[in-house]
């Protein structure tokens, strides 16, 4: 009996390493200046400040990802982002699921409260994210998705629910 609990106290003690490990970096990195491509960060400090007219956003098609912070709560995290008809987009899928919803909580607290930074190249926008769920300019942002990346997003995943449409209007 002695034996085998000492085997068990030594297994949990293995397995509580790498659990540590992992709660360790993520609370860590909620402190940091943005994200990291696992962990969400704080609120997004360096980079210049954008200001002058609207952007040509079609530099975000080269670009695979970028930062987003929303200002309340100020956490960022990374983020795909597309570009149709000179208006910048961010979305998030698995909406429609149990998981999806308590895993990806930033949408429902952007469609709250929209006030956001994107940081892009090392220069943070000031935006407002407004949700879209129906409307003919749905085929066309869609389009701009799945050609700019490997999913399966659909006007009718919109506006079913599925997946939640944000455009990164100029705001705050």
């Amino acid at each position: 009996m002695n034996t085998a609990m000492r085997i068990i106290i030594i297994i949990a003690c293995l397995l509580l390493i790498p659990f540590t490990a992992v709660a360790t970096a993520a609370i860590k990195q909620r402190f940091a200046d943005g994200p990291n491509r696992v962990f969400s960060g704080g609120p997004l400090i360096s980079g210049e400040i954008y200001s002058g007219p609207e952007p040509d956003w079609s530099f975000v098609n080269t670009i695979p990802t970028i930062e987003l912070q929303l200002v309340d709560p100020p956490r960022s995290r990374v983020i795909w982002t597309a570009e149709h008809e000179g208006k910048l987009y961010v979305w998030s899928g698995y909406m429609g699921t149990t998981v999806g919803r308590l895993w990806k909580r930033w949408p429902v607290q952007a469609e709250r409260n929209g006030k956001a930074i994107l940081r892009i190249n090392d220069t943070r926008y000031e935006r407002e994210l407004i949700r879209i769920q129906s409307g003919d300019e749905l085929d066309g942002i869609t389009a701009a998705i799945t050609n700019k990346y490997p999913s399966q997003t659909t006007r009718t995943a919109v506006e079913t629910g599925g997946v939640w449409l944000f455009e990164a209007a100029p705001g705050l």
